[in-house]
């Protein structure tokens, strides 16, 4: 039977900051599945990790302008990442994210991270399409994603 140690361990959603930033698009269960969040009001002293499931679909239809993350800053270096779920070819991401980063365009189809430092802007991120699952996860050395 499995048993851990709700002090340090976390294994659902918690209702944090990263749920209500200006900035942050919401998602249907149908598009994005949002699988652990952690800040420092879920556990005391924790920093900021956010992780999510993006689904295949027609991403286009699904989200417009509303379904960008937004331009923004943060008092704090972050780090984001969208992964590839295919065995055969995991830096294949499976689709395509536009992710500008200090007023510069990238447009990337493979597995990656940005490290993105205290005060650089970062947006809009827009998923141009998805065509298998990928696995998205942001981190932040801030106690709260504001």
């Amino acid at each position: 039977m499995a048993k851990w140690d709700g002090k340090y361990i976390v294994t659902e959603v918690t209702q944090s900051h990263v749920l209500e930033a200006d900035w942050m698009p919401k998602f249907t269960n149908e598009e994005a599945t949002r699988t652990i969040s952690l800040d420092s009001e879920v556990i005391e002293g924790a920093f900021f990790l956010d992780i999510a499931w993006f689904w295949p679909g027609d991403w286009p239809k699904f989200k417009s302008e509303e379904g960008t993350l937004k331009p923004h800053t943060h008092e704090y270096d972050e780090a984001i990442a969208y992964l590839g779920t295919s065995k055969e070819d995991p830096h294949n991401l499976g689709g395509e994210i536009e992710l500008w980063i200090d007023g510069k365009q990238n447009i990337i189809d493979k597995s990656f991270v940005a490290f993105l430092p205290a005060g650089v802007e970062h947006g809009p991120l827009t998923i141009r399409k998805i065509d298998q699952p990928i696995l998205h996860f942001g981190v932040g050395m801030g106690k709260k994603y504001l």
